[in-house]
C-alpha cells in the first residue's frame, strides 16, 4: 500500500512540474497580439453604437502582457511585490507561474527525499530547499542583470552627453543609447524613449525606469535631469561629472573587492564546513548522527547551532560588505 501511495504521489508532483514548465514555456501573448492587431486595424466590436477602440486601446497599453493578479499574488503584495521583482529581473515568467513553479518544485523534492529512503526528518528541509531554487535563480538574476546595467550606465551618460553637445535633443539621446548599446541598458532607455513618443512625461518615465532599476547612480541621473529642465544649466557638463564619479567609484570598488578576498573566502570555508563535517558523519556513522533529531538534548544542540551559523554569517558578512 505504501509503495503505490508513493507512486502516485510522485506521479502528482512531476505532473505538477511538468505542468508549469509547459505554461511557461507556452505563454498567452498569442490572445493579447490578436487583440492588438484588431485594434490598429480597427477591427474591434462596438458599444452601444459606439466604437470601443479608446478604451480597448488604453487598457492594452497600460495592462501587462500576462494575466492579473493571482490571489496568491495579492496576499503577498503587500510584503513583496514579486511583480516588480520581475520586472527587475527582467524574467518573461508571470508571477503566478513562478508561484506554480515553486510549489511544483516543492513537492519534486520532498517525493525525492521519500524515494532515495532518506530519513522522513529531512523531507520538509528537502522541500524547503527545491522550493527555494526558483527564487534564488531569479535574485541571481537580478543581481547579474542590475551589475551589467551599472557597468554601462557611465557609457551611455557620455554617450548622453556627446549627443547634447551635438545639438541633438535629450530624447535623441535616449533613443542614441537604445540603438547603441546592448541590454539591458538598451532596453530600460528604449522604454523610456517609447513613453515619451506616446505622451508620457519625461519625468513620470525616468520614475518607471528608475523603480525598474533600483540604482543609487541612475537615480542621480533622473534626478539631474528634472533639476535642470526647471531650473536650467548645461546638461552635458553635468552627466560628464556623474560618469567620473560612477568610474572612480568602481575602481575604489574593485580594490576594496581585492583586499576582502581573503575574508570572504575564509567566512566561506568556516560556513560551508559543520554541514560538510554533519554529511561525512552520517555517511560513516548514521546513528551516532541521528541522535540531532531523536534526543531532546540532541534538538536543542542543533537548534543552536543553526541559530549560531546564522549568526556568524551574518557578522561575516557585515565585515566583508563595504559600501562604496
Amino acid at each position: 500500500m505504501l509503495t503505490i501511495i508513493i507512486c502516485v504521489a510522485a506521479f502528482v508532483g512531476v505532473a505538477a512540474l511538468v505542468g508549469g514548465v509547459a505554461l511557461v514555456l507556452r505563454g498567452d501573448s498569442g490572445r493579447v497580439t490578436e487583440e492588438r492587431l484588431e485594434m490598429l486595424t480597427g477591427a474591434m466590436p462596438t458599444v452601444g453604437g459606439k466604437s470601443s477602440l479608446l478604451e480597448k486601446e488604453t487598457s492594452l497599453l497600460s495592462a501587462a502582457m500576462d494575466e492579473g493578479p493571482s490571489i496568491i499574488e495579492r496576499l503577498i503584495q503587500n510584503r513583496f511585490n514579486l511583480r516588480k521583482f520581475l520586472d527587475q529581473a527582467d524574467s518573461p515568467i508571470s508571477p503566478s507561474k513562478f508561484i506554480l513553479i515553486s510549489g511544483g518544485m516543492a513537492v519534486a523534492g520532498g517525493l525525492l527525499s521519500v524515494a532515495v529512503r532518506i530519513p522522513m526528518a529531512f523531507a520538509p528541509m528537502m522541500a524547503l530547499a527545491f522550493g527555494t531554487l526558483p527564487m534564488i535563480w531569479l535574485v541571481m538574476r537580478r543581481r547579474r542583470r542590475l551589475a551589467k546595467f551599472a557597468k554601462q550606465l557611465p557609457e551611455a551618460l557620455e554617450l548622453i552627453s556627446r549627443a547634447l553637445r551635438a545639438g541633438h535633443s535629450l530624447a535623441s539621446g535616449f533613443s542614441l543609447v537604445a540603438e547603441e548599446m546592448a541590454d539591458p541598458i538598451g532596453r530600460e532607455f528604449s522604454r523610456s524613449y517609447e513613453a515619451q513618443n506616446l505622451g508620457k512625461p519625461l519625468e513620470e518615465a525616468l520614475e518607471e525606469m528608475t523603480e525598474r532599476v533600483p540604482n543609487l547612480d541612475l537615480r542621480f541621473f533622473a534626478t539631474a535631469i528634472i533639476l535642470q529642465r526647471q531650473t536650467g544649466g548645461d546638461l552635458a557638463e553635468i552627466l560628464d561629472k556623474i560618469g567620473y564619479i560612477i568610474r572612480e567609484r568602481f575602481k575604489i570598488w574593485g580594490q576594496v573587492q581585492a583586499l576582502t578576498g581573503e575574508g570572504r573566502l575564509s567566512g566561506l570555508v568556516l560556513l560551508a564546513l559543520p554541514p560538510a563535517l554533519f554529511i561525512a558523519m552520517w555517511r560513516l556513522n548514521p546513528d551516532y548522527s541521528m541522535m540531532l533529531f531523536t534526543d531532546p538534548m540532541g534538538h536543542q544542540m542543533l537548534a543552536a547551532a543553526i541559530i549560531l551559523q546564522v549568526l556568524g554569517a551574518l557578522v561575516i558578512r557585515k565585515i566583508v560588505n563595504i559600501k562604496v
